[in-house]
């Protein structure tokens, strides 16, 4: 009994000792939502073999907006993105990105933690903890801690004691029943009745007890029985009993032989099952690690063959295999394009080469570029004679602004050129044209730009620069490397123009190859007139006698794929408000400045 109870008070201890728990994890991952919407901040909780996340850690309290259990969860890091990994359960898949590679591998490595403990598989504690229980509980027998009981301690043996015990109670109760017939047909037999007949009641044990003590009869049983009781009762009731005798004596052999087989047999079945028993465990050994197997070889398959891009995934970009119909694709930039103007610009100065004091003032005529600026220039200057009613079609009308255009493919990518006219009070050409070509002010007036910077000057009006367009998905992310020139072109008479043109022109540069960005080509003039209401004799020329006409044409190729009629909206909604939006730039920058004529 020390040993047992040693050994129960070694479980109890052991049930008190905490299972040292996985680490939690908890904090703000980037997660992909959808395609109007990209990657949103979200407080991702890993808990409990549970991944899920919230809006933001102020709504944890409110109840999760989404969980995976991690039991069947493949976590595998994209093979691209050193900050991205996803998490996949069947059909379901999160997206998550981190702020650095190590923040993503601290993730992974606490998932696969959190799937092994909830496996059971992988933890060494846990190893530990189940061979201590069953080597503990041994002591009466393995089957208490098998599959089939759950609970230690009662086992199939103790619950065959326990049979045998009732067995044993049903046997004493049959006997007492066994004796008090004999004793009722012993009464019977011997004239026990008559003696009674001599009695009205029988109140004194003594008397019954002297009577029958040479039939061996049960005062007891009788004296229980019968207290109470009229003599004539009593002698009906001897009779009637003690005719019961042989019967129920065949009945209890019966019922004692029975229940003796019972137990043999149920005993005989632990026997079995004891000797099945090592049996069976290896069996299960053998399909625990055959499981293993298989759960490892599923796994590499998974990782192994080409992953089936979901749709509406991050991955499911621009293509000419692209399944997004138009106007999803065209719902996505336009999203996206409406979002870059609504964000609040955080202003960066660009990094730009510093101007060289030696520069020419020009061009000069040996120059490699020379000859490529001003066939260029002459190009865009030829197009303001273009007849418009002709040769384009108007898209857009908005006041004084019209926007024209050419529909034009080549290779199955539009290019269509467009042409703008625009009419703006107060400001003149050449602050117009400053403004459009200084890149100390373009990332300021340019709210589709990542960055903008000079790679080389050619002269003191001519750059080339290499900008990064702001990534619009599902389009891929873009740049542009192009020459950018300013000139002033003077009228010939007196009735002529006063005139300023700002020409765009894609080129190449040893300092900046083609990148992991898709180029864009693009031809782009802007061309602005002054003109000046003559003012009243004595007075100054004001801004409001002032009236800048400006012609915008611009022939861009955007490379890659994307879908006609994608383009042809964006450039139908884009052109007019970006002119609406850098003129308007170019008026509050001036307000307060002196007229540049």
């Amino acid at each position: 009994m020390s040993e047992e109870r040693d050994i129960l008070c070694l479980t109890d201890d052991e049930d008190d000792l905490e299972e040292p728990s996985v680490q939690e994890l908890q904090g703000t991952l980037s997660k992909w939502t959808n395609y109007l919407h990209g990657w949103q901040d979200r407080f991702i909780v890993l808990k409990d073999s549970t991944l899920s996340y919230y809006k933001s850690e102020d709504e944890t309290a409110f109840g999760c907006r989404g969980a995976v259990s991690l039991n069947k969860a493949a976590v595998s890091p994209h093979p691209f993105d050193e900050c991205r990994f996803d998490v996949s359960v069947g059909d379901s898949v999160w997206y998550l990105r981190a702020s650095y590679p190590d923040e993503r591998q601290h993730w992974i490595d606490l998932i696969e933690l959190h799937k092994q403990a909830e496996s059971g598989y992988g933890s060494e504690n846990n190893l530990r903890r189940h061979g201590s229980m069953l080597s503990l509980a041994s002591g009466t027998s393995l089957s208490t801690a098998s599959a089939s009981s759950f609970k230690r301690g009662r086992g199939l043996r103790e619950k065959l004691h326990e049979m045998e015990t009732f067995r044993d109670i049903l046997c004493r109760q049959i006997d007492t029943l066994q004796s008090y017939f004999d004793s009722c047909a012993s009464a019977v037999a011997h004239g026990t009745h008559q003696q009674l007949n001599e009695h009205d009641d029988i109140d004194d044990p003594d008397d019954l007890e002297s009577s029958t003590t040479s039939s061996s009869v049960n005062t007891d049983i009788l004296n229980q029985k019968f207290e109470g009781l009229k003599t004539s009762d009593i002698a009906c009731i001897l009779q009637q009993h003690g005719g019961h005798s042989v019967d129920f004596k065949g009945e209890a052999f019966t019922f004692k032989a029975t229940t003796a087989g019972i137990v043999a047999t149920l005993s005989h079945c632990i026997e079995l099952m004891s000797q099945r028993e090592e049996a069976w465990k290896k069996r299960l050994e053998r399909e625990v690690d055959r499981r293993k197997k298989y759960e490892e070889s599923y796994k590499t398959l998974l990782n192994e063959r080409p992953k089936a891009v979901v749709l509406g995934g991050p991955d499911y970009e621009e293509g000419p295999h692209c399944l997004i119909p138009e106007e999803e694709f065209y719902d996505a930039v336009d999203a996206t394009l409406d979002k870059l103007e609504k964000e609040e610009e955080n202003k960066r100065a660009a990094i730009n080469k510093d101007k060289p004091s030696s520069t020419h003032i020009s061009l000069s005529p040996e120059h490699k570029y020379f000859t490529e600026v001003n066939q260029i220039v002459s190009h865009h200057l030829n197009q303001i004679n273009d007849n418009l009613e002709e040769n384009w079609t108007c898209i857009a009308e908005d006041g004084e602004l019209k926007v024209y255009k050419k529909e034009l493919e080549e290779d199955g990518i539009v290019i269509d050129p467009l042409k703008a006219i625009h009419v703006v009070k107060g400001i003149t050409g050449h602050e117009v044209c400053k403004y459009f070509w200084d890149i100390e002010y373009r990332m300021e007036w340019e709210a589709t730009l990542d960055s903008s910077e000079v790679i080389e000057w050619l002269s003191d009006d001519t750059f080339v620069s290499h900008n990064v367009i702001k990534r619009v998905w599902p389009a891929s992310q873009r740049d542009a490397l192009f020459w950018s020139h300013i000139q002033h072109i003077a009228g010939d008479q007196d009735e002529d123009p006063d005139r300023w043109i700002v020409v765009n022109y894609s080129t190449e540069h040893d300092e900046c190859p083609s990148t992991k960005y898709v180029r864009v080509f693009m031809n782009v003039g802007m061309v602005c007139e002054t003109l000046i209401k003559p003012p009243a004799d004595g007075c100054q020329i004001s801004r409001d006698d002032i009236t800048c006409k400006i012609i915008y044409t611009a022939e861009v190729n955007p490379g890659g794929w994307a879908p006609a009629s994608v383009l042809r909206a964006v450039y139908k909604r884009e052109y007019p408000k970006f002119l609406k939006r850098f003129t308007s730039y170019v008026k509050t920058k001036t307000s307060n400045l002196d007229i540049l004529l």
